[in-house]
């Protein structure tokens, strides 16, 4: 399951969609709309991208997770327009055989789609507005962990 929405992320359809009997774990990670950035108050957020170029973006990064854990089934879905604090943006759930395998893949999704997603955001202050500048977070490998 990939998807671009406008709409609330449907969590219940989520984990429906990555319920597998084959599966030991499921992992999944929700981010969140905070209340707080750079230590000033965020009132909202707004999420913008190109759509279809977004979607290609996450069926590949499906396919590189897939060809690193053995991934049973998973879901990415990022939401763009306004969301408010607590709001979800973006939910992805994996499931694996393992946990740990499921771990690995979920942190590594998230890391590599917040270096590779055409999706920008703005944050809403009381102050204003401003277009937040993106984090190149490391990517956690995990090969290098079994080496560790």
């Amino acid at each position: 399951m990939i998807d671009i929405t406008r709409s609330p992320i449907d969590l219940d359809r989520i984990l429906a969609e990555v319920d597998a009997p084959e599966s030991g774990g499921v992992v999944v990670f929700i981010g969140r709309v905070r209340n707080h950035a750079q230590g000033r108050p965020v009132i909202r957020m707004e999420y913008e991208g190109y759509e279809p170029m977004a979607r290609r973006v996450l069926q590949d990064l499906e396919n590189d997770v897939r060809s690193r854990w053995p991934v049973e089934k998973m879901a990415i879905v990022h939401r763009l327009g306004t969301l408010e604090i607590g709001d979800a943006s973006v939910v992805i759930a994996v499931a694996c055989a393992h946990r740990a395998q499921a771990f690995e893949a979920c942190r590594y999704t998230i890391d590599r789609l917040k270096q590779t997603l055409p999706v920008w955001k703005k944050e809403f202050g009381p102050d204003g507005a401003s277009w937040v500048e993106g984090v190149m977070p490391d990517v956690h490998n995990a090969e290098e962990d079994k080496n560790l």
